[in-house]
């Protein structure tokens, strides 16, 4: 009887670790991503911009006002930047 208890025990902590190590994958994935303005297709904006307030609303590929989020560093190679046309890149730590 004791076997079996120390088994489940160990078995649900292990499910309780493997959780918690997952919600750490995921935060690491979603640090990956940046930003990419004007690479985004015609109707495949992933946010809002001034002109509109819902994902998928762009009007024209390569609008630079429109974004999507890619992988961190790939943004410049697909002939994006990472701020918004007009928008000064403020130093980080400042607001």
């Amino acid at each position: 009887m004791m076997t079996t208890k120390t088994l489940l025990t160990s078995a649900v902590a292990g499910l309780l670790a493997a959780g918690i190590a997952g919600d750490g994958a995921a935060q690491e994935k979603a640090n990956a991503t940046e930003k990419c303005h004007g690479v985004a297709k015609k109707g495949q904006n992933d946010c809002s911009t001034a002109s509109h307030d819902c994902a998928g609303k762009a009007a024209k590929d390569k609008d630079p006002a429109e974004w999507k989020m890619v992988a961190k560093g790939t943004c410049e190679k697909l002939g994006g930047k990472l701020t918004a046309a007009g928008e000064a890149k403020k130093a980080p730590g400042k607001s």
